[in-house]
C-alpha cells in the first residue's frame, strides 16, 4: 500500500457515510461498524494495551509482518469501538511510514 491508497480508504469511508442524510442513519452505521469489529481476547485487555487520555477504555494491538502494521483494537463504549473500526479500516496493511505519516 501506499499513500494514495490510504487516501483512497479514507475517501471511500467518507462516500459511504455521505451516502446517508440524516445524523441518526450516520450514527447507527456507526454502530454497525462497532459491531462487525472482533473484540480482543479477554487477555489482551491489559494496562500495556490501553490508550491513555480516553475517557473511554481503548485497547490497541499492532503488529508488523513483511513491513506491513496489522491492527487489532476494542472498546468498552461502542461509539468509540465504531470509530477504532474505521481507523482500523484505514490502516491495516499500511507501512509503519505510512501510518506515522497518514493525515
Amino acid at each position: 500500500m501506499n499513500a494514495p491508497a490510504l487516501q483512497t480508504r479514507q475517501q471511500e469511508i467518507i462516500e459511504e457515510f455521505s451516502l446517508f442524510d440524516r445524523w441518526d442513519e450516520k450514527y447507527e452505521h456507526l454502530l454497525d461498524q462497532a459491531r462487525a469489529l472482533a473484540p480482543l481476547p479477554a487477555e489482551q485487555h491489559i494496562e500495556e494495551n490501553l490508550i491513555r487520555g480516553c475517557q473511554s477504555q481503548v485497547w490497541v494491538v499492532a503488529d508488523v509482518e513483511d513491513d506491513r502494521m496489522q491492527f487489532s483494537a476494542d472498546s468498552d463504549a461502542l461509539i468509540t469501538k465504531g470509530i477504532i473500526a474505521l481507523l482500523l479500516r484505514v490502516l491495516n496493511g499500511c507501512t509503519p511510514q505510512e501510518v506515522a505519516e497518514a493525515d
